[in-house]
């Protein structure tokens, strides 16, 4: 069952998800070679504590730390190690919080250091894909809508999207209905609704779209181990229309990138 939010609801799930992004805009400083995921984890803990909140992934299905890390060819879900970061890595951060009984949830892959030109290419991609869904998640569309849109920009450009992963609606828990697909078609599955909020979050592969589930019960890779790139926003339906709760822009302040993609999903601006 979807569980809609009313306005009141949405700017708090608003909070929860902006701690999230202000968290990832707090590592964007710190990821660099020679740093480990350890210490990053720790960071985001006492960061996230610090806003008032709670690290919405710690002791959630016993997973054991704050944030997933998942280095290179780990889709998602992998652990925190002392394992340091080296130069040409890519990362994928997935970070959540709880505050005022909400989730935020929200994810970023970043480069350490230079990486190579096809990794880019797959993390540009990949982002872009993010907003691609995004546009598609309003009223009059299905859950089908999101998935194809992501689905084809990926695909049509020959990168791997992972099936067996997905995003998911969000509020009191972590995961509510609907689950949503990065592929699909068009027309199909549940109806959105007005008040909805969910977590779109595209996990695509430079390579092929299997994946394999490690002994550990979390960490999953790619198949024939190539770089895999995740991305995710928490949304929300307002007037009709796609509202985006989370931001990219506290890593792009920090990382000194300028961008306007988030513009159109945004009623009001983001205040640094």
């Amino acid at each position: 069952m979807i569980i809609v939010k009313t306005r009141e609801e949405i700017e708090l799930m608003r909070e929860s998800a902006l701690i999230v992004s202000k968290t990832l805009g707090m590592l964007a400083k710190e990821v660099k070679p020679g740093v480990t995921t350890l210490q990053l984890d720790k960071l985001a803990e006492d960061f996230i504590r610090e806003q008032g909140a709670i690290p919405g992934f710690l002791g959630l299905y016993d997973f054991p730390n704050t944030l997933c890390m998942s280095p290179n060819d780990q889709v998602v879900h992998g652990f925190p190690t002392k394992e340091p970061l080296k130069e040409g890595d890519i990362i994928s951060i997935d970070c959540g919080a709880i505050k005022n009984d909400y989730y935020g949830d929200h994810a970023y892959t970043f480069a350490v250091g230079e990486i190579a030109p096809e990794t880019q290419t797959l993390l540009d991609v990949t982002k872009e894909s993010l907003y691609v869904g995004i546009r598609e998640f309003k009223i009059g569309n299905r859950v089908g809508d999101v998935g194809y849109a992501i689905q084809k920009h990926c695909e049509d450009r020959g990168y791997g999207v992972v099936r067996e992963l997905v995003g998911h609606g969000i509020g009191k828990k972590m995961h509510e209905d609907p689950e949503m697909p990065n592929y699909g078609k068009r027309g199909r599955g549940k109806k959105f609704l007005e008040g909805q909020v969910v977590a779109i979050e595209p996990m695509i592969n430079l390579g092929t779209h299997r994946i394999e589930q490690h002994r550990d019960g979390w960490t999953i890779t790619t198949l024939d181990n190539k770089p895999s790139a995740h991305f995710e926003h928490d949304v929300a339906i307002v007037d009709g229309k796609p509202e985006l709760l989370s931001t990219f822009a506290y890593i792009y302040e920090a990382l000194g990138i300028v961008s306007n993609e988030e513009d159109e999903f945004r009623q009001k601006p983001i205040v640094l």
